[in-house]
């Protein structure tokens, strides 16, 4: 039996740290969905069609996260996702994902609110801008990026607005979906906070 839990919410807000650890703890499947619009960024700045890439996306493209994870190809993630082509071609692998026997955590922008509206737990993982650019900073810095705050803190903000504004699955706190915001959590906190959501809707950890 399928259970889904959808997690939304803006860039370095703690969404895919907080889902991983949620999967972990309940022996769930887990998907960072941004890695599928990352994925399709990289091979736009290859040079390809976005609607071309998406379509054409395969496995092999997400072998390598942490080769998704430049300032470029997150640029390039927020400019195709606003596609409605290339969110379509996403679409059906996202919601297979979310309906295979066991459990699935999904983390991204619409989870809760298209791919998976049904979804027995909806979290909306927050924090302020600031708070977000400076952890986004000191993930940059540590892969060796030359940068400052209020490059990053810009970058933020402008990404905060195309996501939040595109005509096509805006990012929206989902309805039913419980706030978190980590603003003024430690990682600890955030995860407890997120497990225990999950425990409450019916969410039993693994071995249970």
């Amino acid at each position: 039996m399928s259970f889904t839990v959808a997690i939304d919410g803006p860039a370095a807000a703690g969404k895919g740290t907080i889902a991983r650890a949620v999967a972990a703890h309940f022996g769930f499947a887990h998907l960072d969905t941004g890695l599928l619009y990352r994925a399709v960024g990289r091979r736009v700045l290859a040079g390809e069609v976005p609607v071309d890439a998406a379509q054409e996306l395969a496995p092999g493209d997400l072998a390598n996260p942490d080769a998704l994870r430049s300032a470029a190809i997150a640029d390039a993630a927020s400019r195709v996702a606003v596609i409605p082509e290339v969110r379509a071609a996403l679409v059906d692998f996202q919601r297979a994902f979310a309906a295979r026997t066991g459990g699935a955590v999904l983390d991204g922008r619409d989870i809760g609110t298209v791919i998976c509206p049904e979804a027995a737990v909806k979290l909306f993982v927050t924090a302020s801008a600031e708070v977000r650019a400076l952890r986004r900073l000191n993930e940059l810095r540590a892969a060796g990026h030359d940068t400052d705050f209020e490059t990053v803190l810009a970058d933020v903000r402008l990404r905060d607005a195309r996501d939040a504004e595109r005509a096509i699955a805006p990012m929206i706190a989902a309805e039913r979906a419980v706030i978190l915001d980590t603003s003024k959590m430690s990682i600890a906190e955030a995860v407890a906070a997120a497990i225990a959501v999950v425990e409450a809707r019916g969410g039993a950890p693994r071995g249970d």
